[in-house]
């Protein structure tokens, strides 16, 4: 089935009811039609909701009714729409923290929370960097000249050395670093 993937981070505010939810036509200036938000086209399938500790607190609302009802109800309409979709959510975000500075409705991290998956930060994982690193080279071999096949010891070792400030991104990053300068 679908698998749609949103960073609602990148989604301009002003933008994120229209896209999220859809509109029927004659909603506003521009709509010279119906438009599908992204929750109904992932319909049967799954919505990725990345970064939802970005959401703005009204959408955060609407979100909550959504995930509640199992319905969507696009910009213009009356009426609402059924969609079944399973909705998995990640943040960087400590969302309890967000909740206890008034930023993030409690009651739709208790809809969200259902099935929490905490992944450690990645210098708690040293285990986890030699494939990590090996799987991002092998990445970057597809789009680069670069034609190394391996890390040498001691720059693995330096990648395990590594704080990881910026997680598994800032490794994927280094390791496009290197395949970028690799001769």
């Amino acid at each position: 089935q679908a698998f749609l993937a949103i960073n609602c981070g990148a989604i301009p505010e002003g933008l994120m009811e229209f896209e999220f939810f859809g509109h029927v036509k004659g909603a506003f200036t521009d709509a010279i039609g119906n438009r599908r938000g992204l929750i109904e086209s992932a319909g049967g399938g799954t919505l990725f909701l990345d970064e939802v500790g970005e959401l703005p607190p009204i959408l955060q609302v609407k979100m909550l009714r959504f995930l509640q009802e199992s319905e969507v109800r696009k910009v213009g309409d009356t009426k609402p729409v059924k969609v079944d979709v399973r909705v998995v959510a990640a943040t960087s975000r400590d969302l309890e923290q967000e909740i206890a500075k008034g930023r993030f409705r409690e009651d739709l991290f208790y809809r969200l929370n259902v099935v929490p998956i905490k992944i450690p930060p990645l210098r708690t994982r040293l285990e986890d960097i030699p494939p990590l690193a090996d799987h991002f080279l092998q990445r970057m071999k597809e789009r680069t000249s670069c034609s190394a096949d391996s890390f040498a010891p001691d720059a693995m070792r330096a990648l395990m050395n590594h704080q990881w400030p910026g997680n598994v991104r800032e490794l994927e990053n280094i390791v496009e670093r290197v395949a970028v300068m690799c001769d």
